[in-house]
């Protein structure tokens, strides 16, 4: 097992994207591990209305095939989302070689598009400013 340092990465937030509307930003993690690897560790943070908490937890028993399909087609892997209280933290890696383009497949996919109209509305923004509804985390350690 492996330990990996962090290292601050500079960025520029571009405009809002689509898919920033919908949760996933189009910027990088403010974090990426030191030593070079294709794959990159998202995690993000939103609140879950408690009202919708059933609602939510329904769709996420059965997410539909189309939009399984389309994240995997973004080389978007082992995407998690955890429930805590009124939070969820969602954790994925991206495996692909262009990020601004496989955001934009998932925000353009019909079925991810239809999707997000049943999950929004169960989920609630932690913070405002840039970026989508999940707030960016930023990773301080990582042990492969």
């Amino acid at each position: 097992m492996t330990a990996k340092l962090c290292r601050p990465v500079r960025h520029r937030i571009p405009g809002q994207s689509a898919l920033e509307d919908h949760g996933m930003n189009a910027i990088p993690s403010p974090l990426e591990p030191v030593a070079s690897s294709r794959r990159r560790r998202f995690g993000q943070v939103i609140g879950l209305r408690p009202e919708r908490r059933e609602e939510y937890l329904r769709l996420h028993a059965a997410v539909w095939p189309e939009v399984e399909a389309a994240l995997a087609r973004a080389n978007v892997r082992n995407y998690t989302i955890f429930v805590h209280d009124d939070l969820l933290f969602g954790y994925f890696e991206y495996t692909g070689d262009d990020w601004e383009a496989d955001l934009a497949s998932i925000a353009e996919d019909p079925a991810t598009q239809r999707w997000w109209t049943h999950t929004e509305p169960c989920q609630r923004r932690l913070t405002d400013g840039p970026g989508g509804p999940w707030t960016e985390m930023v990773e301080v350690w990582h042990l492969d």
